[in-house]
């Protein structure tokens, strides 16, 4: 009975299955039944993030910034020391300071336009030090910088109206200074030169003097009268408005694009407008004024973007005390969150097309050239080695030919020293010849006597 009940047969009907070659169940015939509980799935700032719809340009042009800031890494580590070379035992060192999972030396090969690999003439050990293309764009970046300090004054003091009680941290201001264009000695070479519109509070407190009502207008109002201009739209429907741009292969679900039409012609505070004069109750209406104010904030910057834990420094200043990745995540049509590179970076939308900026500026210009520098990669390096094999014959040719002017000189020197010479002994002779003379005309005239 017991043989037909667990008989092979039975036990395919009941869903049992027995190992072949052996008497043993894969699964006992009281785990058949067991259900596996379902959980639900969880949504988080987290999970948004990591299905997103990607902007593979953008990801792509991350990727390039964080090659093109090791690279100023490693140049700023050269550049300290005394003669502004270094040995690459030395640089291998030190490359775990600057973020390099590579030997040094492979990274260095990957960029010929801005390092170059010699061997040391005394030391016979190979050194590397900054190329000249290099270090000319690096002196022109710190010329447009100072060249555009009215500018950056500017936007100082647009940052100082933006918050809350008119004052910025230092700290804060110093994790963002290449963002936005700041010298690196901005605090001792710029700030004084302007005391009637910045002073220091405190060591680590920035101050406005006075409000600017002319500066008080938002880069998007700009944009809105523009469009208001061109495209001839209302004003109803322009007046609270923000650019969308998607990225290629976002799904719009039902109801997306009528809950984005409502959400766009909501009214809310503006970013240069106090929030104390008119309260707001409204959770969309705080929401929307937050997008304005990191709107504003990322057209402030050089490049128009920011990393996203620099721009949690300013949350409680400008009065953005949300998750702000979550918020971020929320409107994938203005902002966009890259993980590529070696931080999450929040960038402005519609301030690109095809991975350039829309709208370039001189301190754009100049990082776009040395980012160029690392696109290049090895490519033209024929030229740059044709370049230096002619520079340094052009230096052995005219050490030849200095040698060859050298030596005609000395030889030119050696003749009129012979010259001189026989001249000497002919004169010599010739006095002597003369005394003899006058003394035989002496001795004479004795004789006579």
């Amino acid at each position: 009975m017991a043989s037909i009940i667990f008989g092979p047969g039975n036990m395919h009907a009941r869903g049992l299955r027995i190992l072949s070659g052996s008497g043993t169940f894969q699964y006992g015939p009281f785990m058949s039944g067991v259900q596996r509980r379902w959980k639900k799935p969880v949504d988080s700032a987290r999970t948004r993030l990591e299905g997103r719809t990607r902007d593979h340009r953008l990801d792509k042009l991350m990727v390039q910034l964080r090659n093109l800031k090791l690279a100023l890494a490693v140049r700023e580590l050269i550049s300290q020391q005394r003669n502004e070379y270094a040995s690459l035992q030395l640089l291998s060192k030190w490359r775990h300071e600057v973020g390099l999972n590579i030997e040094i030396g492979a990274f260095l090969k990957k960029y010929p336009h801005i390092f170059q690999i010699y061997m040391h003439p005394v030391k016979r050990n190979h050194c590397c030090k900054i190329t000249q293309k290099m270090t000319d764009l690096i002196a022109e970046e710190e010329a447009v910088i100072r060249e555009n300090e009215t500018n950056i004054v500017q936007r100082l003091k647009k940052l100082l109206m933006l918050s809350t009680n008119g004052t910025l941290n230092m700290h804060a201001l110093w994790l963002v200074r290449k963002e936005l264009g700041l010298p690196d000695d901005y605090r001792s070479s710029m700030l004084p030169k302007y005391p009637h519109d910045l002073y220091l509070e405190t060591p680590d407190t920035l101050s406005l003097v006075s409000r600017d009502d002319e500066l008080a207008v938002a880069k998007i109002e700009e944009w809105r009268k523009k469009e208001y201009t061109e495209k001839w739209l209302a004003e109803s429907e322009i007046k609270y408005t923000f650019p969308i741009n998607f990225p290629t292969g976002f799904k719009i679900e039902k109801g997306f694009r009528e809950k984005l039409k409502n959400w766009q012609r909501l009214p809310y505070t503006k970013p240069y407008e106090k929030n104390d004069l008119h309260p707001i109750h409204n959770v969309e209406r705080i929401e929307k004024r937050i997008v304005g104010i990191l709107h504003e904030l990322l057209s402030l910057t050089a490049e128009k973007m920011i990393p996203l834990e620099r721009l949690s420094h300013f949350r409680r200043v400008f009065a953005t005390e949300v998750n702000l990745r979550e918020l971020l995540l929320k409107y994938p049509g203005i902002f966009y969150i890259s993980t590529k590179g070696s931080a999450q970076t929040v960038i402005l939308r519609e301030s690109y097309s095809k991975g350039c900026l829309v709208e370039p500026n001189p301190v754009y210009d100049v990082r776009r050239k040395m980012l160029d520098l690392i696109l290049s990669g090895c490519r033209n390096v024929g030229e740059l080695e044709s370049a230096a094999w002619l520079a340094e014959e052009y230096d052995q040719g005219s050490c030849h030919e200095l040698q060859n002017n050298m030596c005609q000189v000395d030889t030119a020197n050696t003749i009129l020293e012979l010259d001189t010479d026989s001249d000497s002994t002919e004169r010599s002779v010739l006095r002597s010849m003369e005394e003899l003379r006058y003394q035989h005309f002496c001795d004479s005239q004795e004789k006579s006597e």
